[in-house]
């Protein structure tokens, strides 16, 4: 169920194991396991704490494609994981994003 893997791959976050978790993410997709909010917030949680700013990214754009809604926790994990880089006009880009986006502040 997607609930067990969310648990994992946030354990795999709080852990600093960020390849894990996103190995874990893509493993949800194999096996045909829903892939939420919850899901796409904790794996680009383990990436901004890998300081994976790519990777965070990455995913933030996989979530449109996979019509799964954006909050304002997964846009500030991915706005750190570019700050933590120094990639500051990639953060400055998703704080438009998150502007011109219909998400509650």
């Amino acid at each position: 169920s997607s609930d067990l893997f969310n648990v994992a791959i946030s354990a795999c976050g709080r852990t600093g194991q960020w390849l894990s978790a996103l190995q874990m993410f893509e493993e949800m997709a194999r096996c045909e396991v829903s892939r939420d909010t919850i899901s796409f917030s904790a794996v680009i949680s383990a990436c901004e704490k890998g300081e994976q700013w790519q990777s965070a990214l990455e995913l933030l754009g996989h979530m449109d494609a996979d019509q799964v809604a954006k909050d304002t926790i997964i846009f500030n994990s991915a706005i750190s994981a570019c700050e933590k880089a120094g990639q500051w006009q990639a953060a400055l880009q998703l704080i438009c994003d998150l502007g011109a986006s219909r998400v509650q502040m």
